[in-house]
């Protein structure tokens, strides 16, 4: 009897060892995707790039008028917005930036946590030396812009939080699938977590982003196979592990809302990961804020419902009544 728990227990070890050496073999191998010199959804926008706090940045702007902001998810890039910049363009100038660790941008040794992320658009204001800023941020780019607010960051005029992530020990993301619930579950576990994402597969991927829209071809293929490739980035997956492991952040973050003193939207998709009582505690946490819903929209909004996005952001610029969006 005890042979033959040893003999499993070694059996179990020399399996394992040789899952965690393939997951290294399979990530070498991975084609790293060439770093475009322009987007593919509007060549005329030219791609920039900016240092800040050693660590380069791409980002784009377009457009003239009031200065707006756009900060995407976790897990995508810049071009979470290609929907909705070709229309705020005529009305604002709009930037739009890659954070570390997403997208073309630098991929740096870092503890992704919620002021690494708030730390680094505070800088690219800075580096920008942008004034009078709407930021509109979605996910951890609505947090990231109420916690700039918190700040009382001079540079910041006013934000729209589109579905902001800080409930749920920031594990919201996990509310997307079985599958987003499995890979949240196992990130947390040294050497397992690691193991799992290296060999990441796109179907894993699509079925994670799919649960955050309201119909599944809201995604563009595109830019869906775009994301999964930039995975393959070296340092990426490491990066968003460590993202993952730092959820709870995000919800820390919270407690210096009600230092907020300028102007908040918190707009929300109705089916967005986030529960009902989860955004009325918002409404209480930011003094003064107000509160919409967009049918049919899910937590990628500027995806599901570019047009409700368009409209609450220009509305919400020059302080006109807002009005259910349906």
């Amino acid at each position: 009897m005890l042979n033959t728990v040893v003999f499993s227990l070694v059996w179990l070890v020399a399996v394992g060892t040789a899952v965690v050496l393939i997951s290294f073999f399979i990530e070498a191998m991975r084609p790293i995707p060439a770093t475009p010199d322009r987007l593919s959804w509007a060549p005329d926008i030219p791609i920039q790039y900016v240092t800040v706090n050693g660590i380069r940045l791409r980002y784009i702007t377009a457009g003239e008028g009031p200065i707006l902001v756009l900060l995407h998810t976790l897990r995508t890039q810049l071009d979470l917005f290609e929907k909705v910049i070709p229309e705020l363009d005529k009305s604002f100038t709009v930037y739009a930036v890659d954070y570390p660790g997403h997208g073309y941008s630098d991929i740096p040794a870092a503890k992704y946590d919620a002021e690494f992320f708030a730390d680094t658009v505070e800088g690219f204001l800075d580096a920008l030396d942008l004034h009078n800023v709407t930021l509109a941020g979605v996910s951890i780019g609505g947090s990231i812009s109420l916690m700039l607010a918190a700040r009382n960051n001079l540079r910041v005029e006013r934000i729209v939080a589109i579905n902001p992530y800080d409930y749920a020990k920031g594990r919201g993301i996990a509310r997307s699938s079985f599958l987003a619930r499995l890979v949240v579950a196992v990130a947390d576990i040294p050497i397992f977590g690691e193991t799992v994402m290296r060999l990441r597969q796109f179907l894993v991927m699509k079925s994670i982003l799919d649960g955050g829209v309201a119909e599944s071809d809201h995604i563009p293929q595109e830019l869906l196979m775009e994301m999964y490739l930039l995975g393959n980035r070296r340092g990426h997956y490491r990066a968003f592990l460590s993202l993952l492991r730092n959820a709870e952040s995000w919800e820390t973050a919270r407690k210096d809302y009600s230092n907020i003193k300028i102007p908040v939207l918190l707009l929300w998709g109705d089916r967005d990961w986030s529960r009902p009582d989860e955004r009325e505690q918002y409404r209480k946490m930011v003094p003064d804020a107000e509160m919409a819903t967009v049918e049919k929209g899910g937590h990628f909004l500027p995806l599901d419902r570019p047009d409700a996005v368009i409209e609450y952001l220009l509305a919400f610029q020059v302080s006109a009544g807002l009005h259910a969006i349906t």
